[in-house]
Parts: C-alpha cells; structure tokens; sequence
C-alpha cells in the first residue's frame, strides 16, 4: 500500500532508526514497546524471503524485515494512516 509494508490489518508498519543494524535486535522494549508495539511472531511462525524471526529481550519473538525490528505505532487510527512517519527523527515507515 503506497510503497509501504503493511500487517494484513492494512495497518503502516515501521523500522527504528536506533535498533542495531544487521544485529537481529530490537532495543524498543518497556514504554518504548507501548508506544511502538512490536509486531510479533506466532510460536510456529516461519522465516519467509525477506521476513525473519528475532527474539526480544523478554523471550518472544519478533518479524523482522530484511533484519529490521518491525513495529506499529498506537497513534495510527486506520489503514493508511503513517502519523509515526518520521517520528523523533528515528521511526520510519517499513518500505519493500
């Protein structure tokens, strides 16, 4: 949808700016997690293409794109909404 990974909700998905590159880790957790809640993995969800599995700090586990965390952000009300765009300067829409 416009360029932009979305969840089968039709809603934005995002990357964090701050998540270490190619490390397969999230450092979004606690109040950040609330916010930017990330986008988890079923137990038996398997890796596909571009998409992988990180695990969080907690244990669970995370989709990832292209080894970037995947997350939603709380504000966005509808499908297309993108009102996390640019976010502090480190949220960015998830592009294929």
């Amino acid at each position: 949808m416009d360029g932009v990974l979305t969840n089968t909700a039709r809603m934005t998905i995002y990357t964090f700016d701050n998540d270490p590159k190619g490390a397969g880790k999230s450092v979004c957790n606690g109040p950040c997690a609330g916010n930017w809640p990330p986008i988890m993995a079923a137990a038996d969800a398997k890796p596909e293409g571009d998409y992988t599995i990180i695990t969080r700090d907690d244990g669970a586990k995370q989709w990832a794109y292209k080894g970037k965390p995947l997350y939603l952000w709380v504000k966005d009300q509808k499908p297309g909404d993108k009102t996390g765009d640019g976010f502090n300067k480190v949220w960015q829409v998830a592009k294929p």
